[in-house]
């Protein structure tokens, strides 16, 4: 497929891309693991991207998040003359628009049917079974951190009906102690399996006596073809 050469730096990205628009690849992170098989020069994390590395592969565009990746890196790879698109993600609807924005505008191709299917899921979305629930969203622990403001996994939770109790907090991914969460007065612990892996051993004991729901942290935090399933597969979780 003839095209831009792009170089992503977001896993989310990385899937998007190589699902609507495959052929166009030549680099991604080494967290960078959907699709399986991704047959693409690795340029180091989302924090510490190779420049070099990155400019050796003559990319025509390079797409980014504000969140995952750092402005000096960014700054950095507009230095040595590359195309820098970065996206800016705390919603759903800005998750939709910019899958658009980098597929379409950046990468010049036809809008994916995955995407008009993941519109299409989330706006059959029914109406919460019960009701609305307040919850403490672990991000972290050792410290614990949580999620806060103005994120895209509060949004998604949010449409499911479960209620970020922090998330009106000023801070974005705010440290809290376990004793504070504990007192919190949530109706149930919201573990995603990523950035840290909580699991059924290892999370739910730190909440004596309150419900706890292990979520796919796939559905929860990434913007791209997994919107298709993620309200299902959310709901089951939270149910």
């Amino acid at each position: 497929m003839s095209g831009p050469r792009v170089v992503s730096l977001v896993p989310s990205l990385t899937e998007a891309v190589a699902a609507g628009a495959p052929g166009l690849l030549v680099g991604a992170t080494d967290w960078c693991v959907l699709p399986a098989g991704l047959d693409v020069v690795r340029i180091g994390g989302t924090k510490n991207p190779e420049v070099a590395a990155i400019a050796a592969l003559r990319p025509d565009l390079v797409v980014a998040n504000e969140e995952e990746n750092r402005a000096q890196d960014l700054d950095a790879l507009r230095a040595a003359g590359l195309t820098v698109l970065v996206t800016e993600v705390r919603t759903l609807e800005q998750a939709f628009t910019e899958l658009e924005r980098v597929l379409v505008a950046g990468c010049g191709v036809a809008s994916p049917r995955w995407l008009d299917e993941a519109r299409e899921a989330w706006a059959a979305l029914p109406a919460p079974a019960y009701g609305r629930r307040g919850a403490v969203v672990p991000v972290w622990r050792r410290p614990w951190m949580v999620l806060g403001r103005d994120t895209f996994a509060g949004d998604l939770l949010a449409r499911l009906g479960v209620v970020n109790l922090y998330g009106n907090h000023p801070e974005r991914y705010p440290r809290v102690p376990l004793d504070e969460l504990r007192a919190a007065g949530a109706d149930l612990v919201v573990l995603p399996d990523e950035p840290y892996r909580f699991t059924a051993d290892d999370g739910p004991e730190a909440f004596p006596g309150l419900p706890a729901a292990l979520v796919d942290g796939r559905y929860l935090t990434w913007y791209g073809p997994s919107l298709v399933r993620a309200p299902a597969a959310l709901r089951a979780a939270l149910r």
